[in-house]
């Protein structure tokens, strides 16, 4: 049984985000909302819980029918709540009095310490605050669960732990989730909606199975196509010969027969759809000037610490090589960024003992903050102040990244995180680095532009140490793996037996 059904939905802001969207939501699906940043997933949730108006179409919700719905951000005065009071609240005040009790119930299945509920959300990480949001549109048992983003800043444990609740509601619960995370939707999705500006596709697959079927699907319709277009073609070449003929022959016969050619030829040609080319949100490039240098950084034991001096682990001997992809795995506050900040020190000159750089090394450097954009500054001036490419230059390369021109004179602040990211790696491609250094960073890209990277990232051949959650993007990039362990650096052969450790610890 329905419990919502979607029909013919559509909605048209500057551009078609979708249209003729059908879908049905019934007990027991958990569907992964697929589509690139800014295609209209948000929205899409949004009118489902009917906070905005579709431009055409109905949505029809089962009687009585009652969804939470958790959004990307912190709704605006949370962060002075603990974490169990921004739960509560979300509860109706009569439920508050009665029914407190639920919030905590919610922070049992979410398992979240004792020891972080009474602290205010604003001392606690980024990754926690995304869990104190699904937990508030848990606490109040919706029938239907709309999730947006929910693996965002999460680390491999959290997302171990969202993952295992997910699993652990009722099985006839319905849960729609839009995200970026290739393995997450593998994980938890039985269905999966690609959302696109016409001719959207849904397939009772999880992502990957998904994938392939879409990509199957569209060679498919690209292949009728093509075989319309050229009967469509031919049709037109017996008509101009059959004219011919009838011209010089004065046959009546052969100019109908003419007509009647030209004429199934418009048909098939009226009837022919081309198949679905993605339009980018914006080029991903990366640059790699090279160097001579086999040998890039020598680590000869250094010891990694905290501000105050404790120390987190020690490296061993270790080298980052020309070509060598490392991602560097580790729990959270293992020391992973403290290693990346004192790998960029040594680049840049500053000394560190036991840390050794060449020194042509040109550091190409990207945090998960996205630190080095100022917010105050438009893109244009960003990229204009940086380097020495012109005006013009500058605008085209902005454009080709995804950023329109009345978005490169907005303040950076006010970009999506998207947007953002691909403006970093226009900075980092500008910057021409032959070295790496990357803290998350696919935190804020789609699944378009992770993939982008990916090709980048092997195609040049760049010499890189990343710190990264994604599994997919890990297990597609990297060449070799360093993992923080009982206070040592060490090397292992893959990622797998982390990731597993990480799901069990979560």
């Amino acid at each position: 049984m329905s419990l919502i059904t979607i029909r013919a939905l559509g909605v048209t802001l500057s551009t078609p985000l979708f249209a003729n969207l059908n879908l049905s939501v019934a007990a027991g699906d958990r569907i992964g909302l697929v589509a690139a940043n800014g295609r209209g997933k948000s929205t899409l949730l949004k009118c489902i819980t009917g906070a905005f108006e579709p431009t055409t179409g109905e949505i029809f919700r089962a009687r009585g029918l009652t969804i939470g719905h958790m959004e990307q951000d912190l709704p605006a005065g949370l962060e002075a709540l603990t974490f169990r009071e921004a739960v509560l609240c979300a509860l109706s005040p009569e439920q508050q009095e009665s029914e407190g009790w639920r919030a905590d119930v919610t922070l049992e299945e979410l398992e979240v310490p004792e020891a972080l509920r009474e602290r205010p959300l604003s001392q606690l990480s980024s990754g926690w605050q995304r869990i104190a949001l699904v937990a508030r549109v848990r606490v109040g048992e919706p029938d239907v669960l709309l999730l947006d983003e929910p693996t965002n800043h999460l680390d491999l444990s959290k997302i171990a732990r969202l993952e295992g609740w997910l699993a652990g509601l009722p099985r006839d619960m319905p849960v729609v989730i839009s995200s970026h995370d290739r393995a997450f939707l593998d994980a938890v999705t039985n269905r999966t909606l690609f959302l696109r500006p016409e001719r959207s596709q849904l397939f009772a697959l999880p992502y990957s199975r998904a994938r392939a079927a879409l990509e199957a699907a569209d060679a498919a319709e690209e292949r009728r196509f093509e075989k319309d277009m050229k009967a469509a073609q031919q049709l037109r070449q017996q008509a101009a010969k059959l004219n011919n003929i009838g011209i010089n022959s004065g046959s009546d016969l052969l100019v109908v027969k003419t007509k009647q050619l030209k004429e199934r030829a418009e048909r098939i040609e009226d009837a022919a759809r081309p198949a679905h080319q993605e339009r980018p949100a914006g080029t991903i490039r990366l640059a790699n000037r090279g160097t001579h240098a086999r040998v890039l950084v020598t680590l000869e034991d250094a010891a990694v610490g905290t501000p105050d001096g404790t120390l987190l682990f020690r490296t061993g001997r270790k080298f980052i090589c020309q070509g060598d992809r490392i991602v560097l795995l580790g729990r959270n506050g293992a020391g992973k960024t403290r290693l990346v900040r004192l790998l960029r020190n040594a680049i840049a000159g500053a000394g560190h003992e036991g840390i050794k750089a060449t020194p042509s090394l040109v550091l190409g450097y990207g945090d998960q903050a996205l630190s080095d954009l100022s917010d105050a500054e438009t893109p244009h001036g960003t990229i204009i102040r940086r380097f020495d490419i012109g005006d013009q230059r500058a605008r085209s390369l902005l454009a080709g990244a995804g950023l329109s021109i009345e978005m490169q004179g907005r303040p950076v602040g006010q970009l999506s995180g998207g947007q953002k990211a691909r403006l970093g790696m226009l900075v980092l491609r500008l910057t021409n680095p032959n070295v790496y250094l990357l803290d998350e960073p696919t935190n804020h890209l789609d699944i378009e532009g992770q993939e982008a990277l990916e090709r980048e990232l092997t195609a040049n051949e760049a010499s890189c140490l990343i710190v990264s959650h994604d599994r997919a993007f890990v297990r597609a990039v990297a060449n070799r793996f360093w993992v923080i362990e009982k206070r040592r650096l060490i090397e292992v052969d893959g990622p797998e037996a982390f990731f597993a450790e990480a799901a069990l610890s979560g």
